[in-house]
């Protein structure tokens, strides 16, 4: 995953943590997938860009499956980073366990983005406890700095695929028990039709990771209460910008955001979230709090992080 031209939003996270690697002096040659269309058919080319790379000193992977077990056909030590997705799949897709168990056993070392999804990992596939380190995809602390927040009613802003999981649906309807104020989603999905022509909510689409930091300066709350949420890219960068947050329970944000930075809500309870709109809304603006809080996550550390553990992988070859 990594944005191009008619993806912009796809793998920003990873681009992000590419930048700070260079910037810290070490050659990067990419072999990535840049577009959502193209089926399986784009395994076979990312298989044929890794075969025809110059043999590197390490492989930095992002995702278990395909992409680790892709970059096994690589003749240099692997690093994989599990984002979420591909450690779910273990046990509900058939032949990705054994995948799995193969990525993680070759692999010089394993990350995942949160403890949360360290855990579930090491329960589905055993052999990955003692190579596993948690390193966060961290957030661009200049990029996404503290703005001015704007006047007048309560605007919310949720960031993500218009899907089942992101929970939208439950979203709109608790912002519609406040009766006041707007919902912004920056996102597309299949549940785009459930969320069209509702009043106060606001539709801007897929929207290209530059275009996030406007976004969440022309808002108050920045709202994640997926039904699941390994990390929360988004709850970080709302908090980088000194916003308050709505998140989930379940996943990696209760490592993220303090009780001062937002509210963490059961995402199947509507009266719940609708509540949380309300105290996340009265909350300080800007935030300190969560400031402070995405700054344990700097990216300019987490790559500092991930240079160490490249290194000691790149350190077995010798």
């Amino acid at each position: 995953m990594y944005p191009g031209p008619d993806a912009p939003d796809l793998g920003t996270f990873v681009a992000a943590v590419e930048r700070e690697l260079v910037a810290r002096g070490h050659d990067v040659d990419r072999a990535v997938l840049d577009r959502r269309e193209g089926g399986r058919l784009r395994y076979a080319e990312l298989a044929g860009k890794v075969l025809r790379a110059r043999t590197p000193d390490v492989v930095y992977a992002h995702f278990l499956v395909p992409a680790g077990l892709i970059a096994l056909a690589g003749r240099a030590p692997l690093v994989v980073t599990a984002h979420g997705r591909d450690v779910r799949n273990v046990g509900e897709i058939p032949g990705i366990a054994a995948a799995t168990r193969l990525v993680v056993r070759r692999a010089a070392a394993v990350v995942c983005v949160s403890d949360y999804l360290r855990r579930e990992l090491e329960t589905k596939v055993p052999e990955a406890a003692g190579k596993t380190e948690v390193v966060s995809s961290g957030v661009d602390l200049e990029r996404f700095a503290v703005a001015p927040e704007p006047d007048g009613p309560p605007r919310f802003l949720c960031v993500g695929s218009l899907s089942e999981r992101k929970n939208v649906v439950r979203l709109a309807d608790a912002f519609a028990q406040l009766g006041e104020g707007t919902l912004t989603f920056a996102g597309d999905g299949p549940l785009r039709g459930a969320l069209a022509g509702r009043p106060g909510v606001r539709l801007v689409g897929r929207v290209a990771h530059d275009a996030v930091p406007p976004l969440i300066a022309e808002s108050h709350v920045v709202c994640q209460p997926s039904l699941l949420e390994p990390l929360g890219q988004s709850v970080l960068e709302g908090m980088a910008c000194g916003r308050s947050i709505v998140g989930t329970r379940v996943g990696g944000p209760p490592e993220l955001v303090p009780p001062e930075a937002g509210v963490l809500v059961d995402p199947l309870d509507l009266d719940a979230i609708a509540e949380a709109l309300r105290r996340a809304a009265a909350m300080p603006r800007p935030n300190e709090a969560a400031r402070a809080a995405a700054s344990e996550h700097d990216v300019r550390r987490q790559a500092e992080r991930i240079e160490a553990i490249l290194s000691r992988a790149a350190g077995l070859r010798a």
